[in-house]
């Protein structure tokens, strides 16, 4: 059982770090990690003896003085160190450099000198070391006019605002859950080269900014202003439209009112427009039962209330807020359901409760992408 902490665990890649880690428990036990570890050396001493393997994230990546951007990441790497020292400890120690280390600014040489100076410590306590010099990165939760281009574009998509393009550059990207995995199969794998100092991460899609915006704004039309599913074209846009959904005010947005068209005959009411096929099903409910408390990955899912009254809720994994809908189907409406939210639907009526289910995938059903943790 390998005992994992992950530094800087609260920032973007640190969490989906951390929650992947959590999903491999019979290997992995995951050491909690805070900030303010920092700034107490016993709570640092404390942290790294309880570790075999350190995963060093912990870094600053904007500031407008880049000097001061440089003296913390240093920081930053000499208190582990010393904190590894001091507690004689030696762990399979993996770091996240950049691809920014051939550029000539100071979060570059930030990344390339930590890298070096955590090698030579590597080298001297006869340690294992992965340096990962790593591609842009994108993904769900990112933080807006922080972490990446595409994180600002997300947010400001769908909160109403104008994106703008600064320079229309070509992006070598990596998206987040394929860089934990990376992390994950280097934890678990014995050492085999070692050259691991410098191990450069492949970029998985390569896209110019303009084209990225483009593919945004055809989401924000299709699925966040005509409630259609777009044509996603490969696992990048799968990715990508994963990663805008992520930035909705699921508050504000949800549960979504449908049209119910009636006549003598009766009823008709359209659920789905989608580009991109799917599985349909439905479930009868009876009162007082919940069904769910799971999460997915990837999935793309839809729940539609057309019979009775529901509760749905959702919580983001590594949160304690839920997210509460009522639903009633003599006005048919519906919620998705966001990827790394464990999500349910309550009975909350005293008929039967119907609802319709769109699922879509987009990859081998055979590979696992539903994980059990309530609401």
């Amino acid at each position: 059982m390998l005992k994992v902490g992950i530094t800087g665990q609260a920032g973007f890649i640190g969490t989906h770090l951390f929650n992947y880690l959590n999903l491999k428990k019979d290997k992995i036990a995951t050491i909690p990690f805070h900030d303010s570890y920092f700034e107490s050396q016993d709570k640092l001493n404390t942290f790294v003896s309880e570790c075999n393997v350190i995963v060093h994230l912990a870094a600053m990546n904007r500031h407008g003085d880049p000097q001061v951007i440089y003296d913390t990441n240093l920081k930053l790497v000499n208190r582990l160190i010393s904190a590894m020292e001091l507690t004689d400890t030696c762990p399979h120690l993996l770091f996240s450099s950049s691809t920014q280390e051939e550029r000539d600014n100071l979060y570059g040489k930030s990344k390339h000198d930590g890298r070096i100076l955590l090698k030579q410590w590597a080298e001297r306590n006869g340690s294992r070391f992965t340096g990962f010099v790593i591609p842009n990165v994108f993904g769900p939760f990112g933080n807006p006019y922080y972490n990446s281009v595409i994180a600002t574009f997300c947010h400001q998509l769908t909160h109403n605002e104008q994106p703008k393009i600064v320079v229309d550059a070509y992006l070598q990207l990596i998206y987040v859950s394929e860089l934990v995995d990376l992390f994950y199969k280097k934890m678990i794998e014995p050492e085999t080269e070692p050259g691991e100092d410098n191990y450069k991460v492949n970029f998985t899609s390569e896209n110019k900014v303009s084209e990225i915006l483009l593919t945004l704004e055809r989401f924000k039309k299709e699925y966040f202003d005509q409630n259609c599913f777009p044509e996603l074209k490969n696992k990048f846009e799968v990715d990508l439209f994963n990663t805008f959904r992520s930035y909705i005010d699921h508050n504000s947005r949800y549960p979504v009112l449908l049209k119910k068209n009636t006549d003598q005959r009766g009823a008709f009411t359209e659920t789905i427009k989608s580009s991109v096929g799917g599985q349909f099903s439905f479930s009868t409910t009876k009162p007082e039962i919940t069904r769910g408390n799971h999460f997915h990955t990837r999935k793309i899912e839809r729940f539609i209330v057309i019979k009775g009254l529901a509760t749905i809720e959702l919580r983001r994994i590594g949160s304690n807020e839920i997210l509460r809908f009522e639903l009633n189907g003599e006005q048919p409406s519906f919620v998705d359901m966001p990827v790394w939210y464990s999500h349910n639907i309550t009975n909350v009526g005293r008929e039967e409760l119907i609802t319709l289910f769109w699922i879509n995938e987009f990859f081998d059903p055979n590979d696992p992408d539903t994980y059990f943790e309530s609401v």
